[in-house]
């Protein structure tokens, strides 16, 4: 059969000159090759681009004189107008949406616009949805992302996070999982895991599986870097992991088939998913900021995604110049506004038949964080499913841990009360208690490791990670609990431009940028060559910059693109002796 994968084309760069270049609003590109046109919007860090071509009949777009306010294009062949900031046509009124190509940075700063093909691979062989019977298909919430999926005679999970942290030790399970959550993982057929993330890949739980059963079938996307790139030093064996590539449809029996997609935003890391029984889609957009380049199949069955946000060290983490605690504290509330209209848009844009929020359901309950738990506020699902029913026909559901929705009654009644059982009365739903313990245990067995009687580790460290030629100097402080610099602990500069490690910072013009890492996670993550989330999304750092830019290269180098085998310490200890 022919290979009809979905791929990703670059159909435009742009050089970091020109991409420092673009203006606010609309801006006109060509593709001097292929004599292709395109254009990007651009409003502050946010960017849009489609190709300049009207849906119509293929003319050609210009400025549009009359508006104002610079958000719109006009087509030279029967004047349609297109809204390049929403990138729907607005005259003739809800007529169309402008397909959206993907903006991705590059190594240098520069633009890579991106088209996936085939930009809706689920159309490829459609199957009319059939009734399904009471009890045929039901869904059933346990934890955070983790649901558990009786399709028919065959049962999926999703993201099975049950216990243990997330992120080092900055995330805990905001609910109590069914008391038979391990009984039900190993009844699974198959397990799909999203992304490498440790609230949907929780080595903890999958070790407790294993032990039952290694050989569970597991699916996750062909991402760059592979879900399980740390697999063989997590110490869990999983026998039976199946990477499957993107945008084709996986058939598990006759009723029953997924499909794996991209990430436009992410696609190195992030994958969603949807799952198709007897016609009826289930789609899950997981934690993707542009699921799919943004499109998505519409009228669904169900849809759930992510909701929550506070999901990232910014702006919490961060002191100094502007990042006053008022500052955060209304950041927050803003970009929580945002993101509950951006997902309550996107519903009414897609029109499931049943949407469920999740994957936000995480509490930074370590005492050590109290702080951070007080004031890095989420996004409430009933807030959300509120704003949804507003204005659309959108059923609605808040998950609590052991509900389960039974899909054939939901679309033949919404209003049936057996369409979404409960967990019984009494039912624990939130955690009270976690074991920090064992976990904090592990983390901590770093600090005393043989490598940090070296100072000489921080050189070969920096080596492996491999990130350099970039004018940046950091300043990297080993701290207590409470972020106060730890007596005899590690306190250096990397000066990224070199890969040199000087006393003082040097007397050219740089970028600074002073972390303060609690030791047990530094050390751990060090020790094992573990990817810096642990330390930027757990909230393990506090952070300092000046001027204050984001470095999205090092940081993204440091949070995705760190070697896939961690450092040779053996080796580094023999030269030390």
């Amino acid at each position: 059969t022919m290979d009809s994968r979905q791929r990703a084309e670059t159909l435009l760069s742009l050089s970091p000159a020109e991409t420092a270049n673009l203006k606010e609003g609309i801006n006109f590109f060509r593709n001097k090759a292929t004599g292709k046109e395109f254009i990007l919007y651009k409003e502050k860090d946010h960017l849009k681009a489609c190709k300049n071509l009207c849906k119509h009949q293929g003319g050609l777009f210009l400025k549009d004189i009359e508006d104002l306010d610079g958000r719109s294009v006009k087509c030279t062949k029967h004047n349609w107008k297109l809204d390049v900031s929403t990138m729907k046509y607005i005259n003739p009124p809800g007529s169309f949406c402008q397909d959206e190509l993907v903006v991705e940075m590059d190594e240098n700063n520069g633009l890579l616009l991106i088209e996936l093909n085939p930009p809706n691979p689920w159309d490829s062989d459609p199957r009319s949805p059939e009734e399904l019977a009471f009890g045929e298909v039901q869904i059933t919430y346990l934890t955070h992302a983790c649901m558990d999926l009786k399709l028919g005679d065959k049962r999926m999970v999703f993201d099975p996070w049950l216990i243990g942290p997330a992120f080092a030790r900055g995330w805990w399970l905001l609910h109590e999982p069914p008391s038979d959550w391990l009984e039900r993982l190993c009844k699974a057929d198959l397990i799909y895991i999203s992304h490498m993330h440790s609230d949907h890949l929780s080595y903890p739980t999958l070790k407790q599986l294993s032990q039952k059963r290694p050989d569970i079938p597991i699916y996750v996307g062909d991402t760059e870097r592979p879900v399980f790139w740390n697999l063989d030093q997590s110490g869990v064996r999983l026998t039976n992991i199946n990477v499957v590539p993107f945008g084709l449809w996986q058939q598990v029996d006759k009723n029953l088939r997924f499909m794996i997609l991209m990430d436009g935003v992410h696609p190195e890391m992030d994958t969603c998913i949807i799952v198709e029984y007897k016609g009826h889609k289930i789609l899950n957009t997981v934690d993707c900021t542009r699921p799919n380049g943004g499109r998505l199949p519409e009228k669904v069955a169900l849809m759930m995604s992510d909701f929550a946000g506070g999901a990232s060290g910014f702006p919490m983490t961060f002191s100094g110049g502007k990042f006053t605690e008022e500052w955060k504290a209304q950041f927050i509330k803003a970009e929580r506004r945002k993101l509950l209209n951006y997902k309550a848009q996107l519903v009414k844009d897609l029109q499931p038949r049943i949407y469920c929020p999740f994957a936000g359901y995480f509490v930074e309950s370590h005492p050590s964080d109290k702080y951070i738990k007080e004031t890095n506020v989420k996004n409430d699902p009933n807030q959300l499913n509120n704003l949804i029913k507003k204005n659309c026909d959108v059923v609605t559901w808040t998950p609590r841990p052991g509900a389960t929705l039974d899909l054939g009654r939901m679309l033949k009644d919404p209003t049936d009360s057996k369409g979404i059982v409960e967990p019984p009365e009494g039912t624990k739903i939130y955690k009270d208690s976690w074991d920090f313990g064992p976990y904090l245990k592990t983390l901590h067995s770093a600090v005393e490791d043989e490598i940090f009687l070296h100072s000489s580790w921080i050189k070969e460290y920096f080596t492996w990670a491999g990130f350099k030629s970039y004018n940046l100097v950091v300043r990297m402080i080993e701290t207590d609990e409470d972020f106060n610099p730890l007596p005899g602990g590690y306190d250096y500069l990397v000066d990224f431009l070199d890969l040199s490690f000087p006393k003082e910072r040097p007397s050219r013009e740089h970028p600074y940028e002073e972390i303060r890492s609690r030791v047990d996670v530094i050390r751990y993550v060090v020790r094992h060559g573990l990817l810096w989330d642990d330390l930027y999304i757990g909230f393990q750092t506090r952070l300092r910059r000046d001027p204050d830019i984001y470095h999205h290269l090092f940081w993204n180098h440091f949070q995705i693109k760190l070697p896939l085998t961690p450092p040779n310490w053996r080796s580094f200890l023999m030269h030390c002796g």
